[in-house]
């Protein structure tokens, strides 16, 4: 797909149009990024719903977006769409969905480590507000962490395996 590009934010523009389509559908929109790797772009459309998302889920909503983004032609560049399920071990970026997995095991990537040299923590996610997150770790400590200290956060699936 290519673009003429009309400025402003690109997620927050595929955002307002990939969200009432997702409703329609019967998904939630739950991230979208819009990432250069190597020569390429990359538009990722992130959906879930209850119960698991599947690829005919997928095929839908990609097809569902098609017209739409050629029509408002939000991104300047050439990219590829993907649509996918944010999967069992799914990133934690908007407030919901801190609000939905608070008492859930997380993985939490530090940008730096801590005092004791650990950079992955695996613990408990306790509560969050606009600029940190508290998590409980295994050995009882609590701690509070500042957003743009964490590299990622990810619900912890190694129990699921």
């Amino acid at each position: 797909m290519a673009g003429k590009g009309k400025g402003g934010n690109t997620v927050a523009a595929v955002t307002a149009i990939a969200e009432p389509i997702a409703e329609q559908l019967g998904l939630r929109l739950w991230d979208v990024r819009f990432v250069k790797e190597g020569a390429n772009w990359y538009l990722r459309i992130f959906i879930d719903k209850e119960g698991g998302v599947g690829i005919d889920d997928c095929v839908a909503m990609s097809h569902a977006l098609d017209k739409p983004l050629d029509e408002a032609d939000p991104i300047e560049q050439s990219y590829c769409l993907e649509v996918s399920s944010p999967g069992i071990d799914r990133e934690l970026t908007r407030p919901a969905h801190f609000d939905a997995y608070i008492g859930s095991p997380v993985v939490v990537r530090l940008i730096r480590p801590l005092e004791t040299g650990e950079r992955e923590l695996h613990c408990t996610l306790d509560s969050h507000d606009a600029g940190s997150f508290t998590v409980t770790l295994d050995d009882g400590r609590t701690l509070v962490i500042e957003r743009k200290e964490a590299s990622w956060v990810r619900l912890d699936d190694s129990d699921a395996i």
